[in-house]
């Protein structure tokens, strides 16, 4: 390894393989430039960032825990030390996943999909509907209060705000119609 001492402190180490190791001249900043053009910051605060050459990808590890990557089609993703994990995708899509198994989306359209850890979805539209979706139903509930649900065996049950119950079978079949 060649190492040079710069007349404003800082010192630059070059090792044979071609990475070059600058340290600023407080010794508070360290930066690595590996061979093959990734490279490594170790900031003042221990904040370090990791510059991927290849994926054109920045990984910045913060002293309290937060790790926050960068990717070339501008999405990032943040994982909190508690295991949370936000993605924000190029489209403005966030997609928040939390330690306990729930996941959330949050969609440039105010559109909100929220994900149990069980499985179970709610599904709420910008336009004021929601939707249900579980192992034994899909339910939709529009603004004018008419509610459809869709059974996992194929029946169908639609309730229209004036209290009439429309019912279908399994083949489509209209079961008669209660007012």
């Amino acid at each position: 390894k060649v190492e040079e001492v710069l007349t404003d402190g800082r010192r630059i180490i070059t090792f044979r393989n071609g990475t070059k190791k600058e340290i600023s001249a407080d010794k508070r900043m360290v930066t690595i430039s590996f061979f093959n053009g990734d490279v490594k910051k170790i900031m003042p605060d221990q904040s370090v960032i990791y510059y991927y050459a290849d994926a054109q990808t920045t990984h910045t590890a913060y002293p309290d825990g937060l790790e926050v990557l960068q990717f070339p089609n501008n999405q990032i993703e943040r994982h909190y030390p508690d295991g949370t994990q936000e993605i924000v995708f190029p489209d403005q899509t966030v997609k928040c996943l939390y330690s306990d198994g729930f996941k959330e989306t949050f969609f440039p359209d105010g559109t909100v999909v929220k994900v149990e850890k069980n499985g179970d979805k709610t599904v709420v539209f910008s336009n004021g509907q929601k939707e249900f979706h579980t192992a034994q139903f899909k339910r939709r509930e529009y603004s004018d209060g008419t509610v459809k649900t869709v059974y996992y065996n194929g029946r169908q049950e639609t309730k229209y705000p004036k209290g009439r119950v429309r019912i279908k079978d399994e083949e489509g079949n209209i079961i008669p119609d209660k007012k």
